[in-house]
């Protein structure tokens, strides 16, 4: 946590100890700065006022991992992907998922698991696609659902959760070009299959021996295969190259985008409206997303198609050093220009 005046006035005299009175949202390390301040700060502190009323709700999850067991995915990725994230292609998703809950239940995942900690990722996917409607792009896809994921970043070193894809979305191929600047450079224009399927942990099911089980050699397996391409630089220079050897994307997905952070989305947000795709946001907090929301409409003149919500499969493991008394998760508030 940091002085809320960090760099609107004098340098600070300590930690920052006192919080606003009102929203208690931000906080100050001297009276002289909350003065200083005050002029910036009181045109969102009604608003942070009203974010803090829901705090209970961003922190409200089914799990009862400990903290021994956020380490442990952190050190054994593989081996609790593998262990804990059986899949069986006898029983797809037959019904839409609305919570981790109905999620761990549909895949007889104890509540312990902390493997939701990585699958934040496909089900953040799965969200923003319900999220906006299906419907909307069915008529758009005929096998195929081709998304352009924007700025990954953790998801670098965990591109094996994306399998999970194929049982979320069953009978389709899944195409998703990741896009960024942190993509390595040595991984600039890579192509990972992920195509797979895994056994589930019943022992007595028929996907350890049943001949109806896809293998990654026969052309069920590749009809719902993921297959993902990764691509160093940002979106709006890189877009032009992409489209060269895939059609354009369905929909655009930018997970905790910080379009306010950062200028290089300005070009971005233009490119998006230019092409006419839908393109789904999400931030660590509200606040992000607001602000986020205020850059599209001045770019674009146009109000959110989808308003700020929860997402219901945020990560469950708060963002430390938050500038907010607000609690921030990866992935907390979706939206959609």
């Amino acid at each position: 946590m940091e002085c809320a005046a960090r760099g609107f006035a004098t340098r600070c005299v300590g930690p920052p100890t006192r919080r606003c009175g009102q929203c208690g949202a931000v906080a100050y390390c001297s009276v002289s700065h909350q003065t200083s301040h005050w002029s910036y700060h009181k045109e969102e502190c009604e608003r942070l006022e009203e974010q803090m009323r829901r705090v209970d709700l961003l922190n409200d999850f089914p799990f009862t991992f400990t903290e021994d067991a956020t380490v442990q995915v952190n050190d054994h990725l593989w081996m609790i992907l593998r262990n804990l994230m059986p899949f069986c292609p006898l029983y797809p998703v037959t019904k839409q998922l609305c919570s981790w809950t109905d999620y761990f239940e549909w895949r007889k995942i104890p509540l312990d698991s902390p493997v939701a900690l990585l699958l934040h990722w496909p089900l953040t996917i799965y969200h923003a696609i319900q999220a906006i409607g299906m419907g909307n792009l069915t008529p758009q896809i005929s096998d195929e659902l081709r998304i352009h994921y924007l700025g990954p970043q953790k998801e670098l070193g965990q591109l094996g959760v994306f399998a999970e894809l194929q049982a979320l979305f069953p009978g389709l191929r899944i195409r998703v070009e990741l896009v960024g600047p942190d993509v390595p450079q040595h991984m600039d224009g890579e192509m990972i299959s992920l195509s797979r399927y895994s056994p589930c942990m019943e022992e007595e099911c028929k996907c350890h021996y049943s001949s109806e089980i896809p293998h990654a050699s026969n052309e069920s397996a590749l009809s719902s295969a993921v297959s993902l391409q990764l691509h160093r630089g940002f979106y709006h220079d890189r877009y032009s190259d992409i489209i060269k050897d895939s059609p354009p994307p369905h929909i655009v997905i930018a997970p905790n985008a910080g379009v306010a952070a950062y200028p290089s989305w300005l070009p971005t947000i233009e490119l998006i409206k230019e092409i006419k795709v839908l393109a789904v946001f999400t931030d660590y907090c509200e606040e992000a997303c607001h602000l986020a929301a205020c850059c599209i409409k001045t770019i674009t003149g146009q109000p959110l198609s989808l308003p700020i919500e929860l997402n219901p499969f945020r990560q469950p493991m708060a963002v430390e050093e938050s500038p907010l008394f607000i609690p921030c998760y990866s992935n907390c508030f979706i939206f959609a220009m």
